[in-house]
């Protein structure tokens, strides 16, 4: 930008740089294939080139499209009509049963990848597990709403999550899933998973904020026993602060905890034992320290293991998504709607653990998924597969 005012003696001494923020609305065109025919006239034959594959056989959608579609949907929580209405001031009439069938066909293609999700997960020897309700149309009942499950796997090691949906909470549930399954399982304390029939080795770990939450329910009851618990909780999560900063090993957090955490949690369980008997059982103190004491060995167990987590919290970062999704669109159409959307919210939160673009990851898989073979699909899995990211504002 020159100014008005320059002269032809004058001379450029410098010049000031002022960088704007501005923004162009995302684009949408139609990506032409040609592909020349032929005539072999030795041969009378005609011959062209095979059509790349697509994402949807037949289909007019795009990996690109595809990818927009339903990142907008599951994970900035865009309900499909609220899209078709964005589609529309963009000059594109897209009708919500097309946008239905496009996620139909989507979830299917990656169907394989989701199955090929679960086996890596459940190679894992530490997961934290979680549930959360979503309501889905019961469609024998006209009306009403059923309270169904989203189930929620997180294996912090391999950076992979799983949601899996399931009409009810019943320890049918986990015990499906992990009947194979050797390791430790870390929960908010859900009776559901104790006892589990399964043929493998199950180590329970709980929660400690979960734990932590019940005391500071009984602050405004009992300040100084409550006071208490608070500071020396405090004190085992100022521990796990400094081994993270310290970017410890595992062998290395594992002693780390032995030598400071272990004597707070020994001093910690004792006085519980003690007030126990001085506190009223079904005050909001009673109920804290029965809750802890119930599961004290459980809760204390996370030294045993530099791997382990003080608390479920990554994994119940997880569902956040989910329950702003609810926010948007409420309900899934019906049980099968509900697995579908497990499906996507599972790759996408293995997105997110692994720092990668959902779209720029989904739009590579919808890419290249046909063309893999199904013994090296997990390499497309977002802990394996890397995609270039795309400028981001600190």
């Amino acid at each position: 930008m020159e100014p008005s005012e320059v002269s032809p003696n004058s001379k450029k001494i410098g010049e000031e740089v002022t960088e704007i923020l501005e923004y162009n609305p995302s684009s949408i065109f139609v990506r032409r294939i040609v592909r020349p025919k032929y005539i072999v006239s030795e041969e009378n034959n005609i011959v062209i080139a095979p059509l790349p594959s697509l994402p949807i056989p037949k289909g007019n959608a795009g990996a690109g499209l595809l990818a927009h579609i339903m990142v907008s949907k599951f994970v900035y929580h865009l309900p499909f009509y609220r899209q078709q209405q964005i589609f529309r001031s963009q000059q594109l009439d897209i009708s919500r049963g097309t946008l239905s069938n496009w996620f139909n066909s989507t979830t299917k293609l990656l169907e394989p990848l989701y199955d090929t999700l679960q086996k890596e997960l459940l190679k894992s020897n530490y997961l934290q597990v979680d549930e959360s309700p979503i309501g889905v149309q019961d469609t024998s009942k006209k009306g009403k709403l059923h309270m169904g499950y989203h189930w929620v796997h997180h294996a912090p090691l391999e950076r992979l999550v799983l949601f899996r949906y399931a009409p009810s909470r019943s320890k049918n549930v986990p015990e499906e899933l992990l009947q194979e399954y050797n390791g430790a399982i870390q929960t908010d304390g859900y009776a559901g998973y104790a006892n589990l029939n399964t043929k493998g080795n199950i180590t329970l770990l709980a929660c400690m904020a979960h734990a932590r939450r019940y005391f500071e329910k009984a602050l405004n009851e009992d300040a100084f026993r409550a006071s208490y618990v608070l500071e020396q909780i405090q004190k085992l999560y100022a521990i796990e602060r400094k081994a993270r900063k310290r970017e410890s090993s595992a062998e290395q957090r594992k002693r780390y905890r032995k030598l400071y955490a272990a004597p707070i949690l020994d001093s910690l369980e004792s006085w519980l034992k003690a007030q126990v008997l001085e506190v009223i059982p079904k005050s909001a103190i009673g109920k804290a320290i029965g809750y802890a004491l119930k599961l004290w060995n459980k809760l204390k167990k996370y030294i045993t293991d530099g791997h382990y987590e003080i608390d479920n919290n990554l994994v119940e970062n997880t569902i956040r998504p989910l329950a702003l999704g609810r926010k948007n669109y409420l309900f899934s159409g019906s049980h099968r709607a509900a697995q579908k959307a497990a499906m996507l919210y599972s790759l996408f939160a293995s997105c997110k653990m692994n720092n990668i673009d959902p779209y720029n990851w989904l739009k590579d898989v919808l890419e290249n998924i046909q063309e893999y073979k199904a013994n090296r699909l997990h390499e497309l899995l977002p802990n394996h597969r890397k995609i270039p990211q795309v400028n981001a504002l600190n």
